[in-house]
């Protein structure tokens, strides 16, 4: 399945807030997100028969092991991008939102080069860019 910018930024959120609390429902996703529900349940749909989330009877959403993968490795973009941008001296919200956008075109190589940097460089053990 090709999965596009929108729906790794859904697949990153789901991550992001099952490890914040746990459950994860669509009105979670819509109330994060800043959508609304029906674009929210669109994208779950295609998630779904895509076979990256998992929707239980009580409407809670799973990630399965490929829409874990993918979201994982957005996520780990997001985080280095953000602390690398932050480590040049761009402002926090700044460096988030711009490696938001960053983190789907990037291309691997480049990437890979940058996270060898940031862990070099930059990072500090224990040391987490805010989500």
């Amino acid at each position: 399945m090709e999965i596009h910018e929108s729906g790794e930024d859904y697949l990153e959120q789901i991550l992001m807030l099952s490890e914040k609390q746990g459950q994860v429902r669509s009105i979670d996703i819509a109330t994060s997100m800043g959508v609304s529900k029906p674009s929210v349940s669109n994208a779950m749909k295609k998630l779904r028969l895509g076979g990256l989330i998992r929707v239980d009877g009580d409407g809670f959403i799973t990630l399965t092991d490929g829409g874990m993968e993918i979201a994982a490795k957005i996520y780990e973009r997001h985080r280095v991008l953000a602390a690398v941008l932050i480590s040049l001296g761009v402002d926090e919200d700044t460096a988030f939102e711009d490696a938001c956008k960053i983190e789907h075109d990037i291309s691997e190589d480049s990437f890979r080069r940058i996270q060898q940097h940031y862990r070099a460089h930059i990072a500090d053990p224990g040391d987490s860019p805010r989500e």
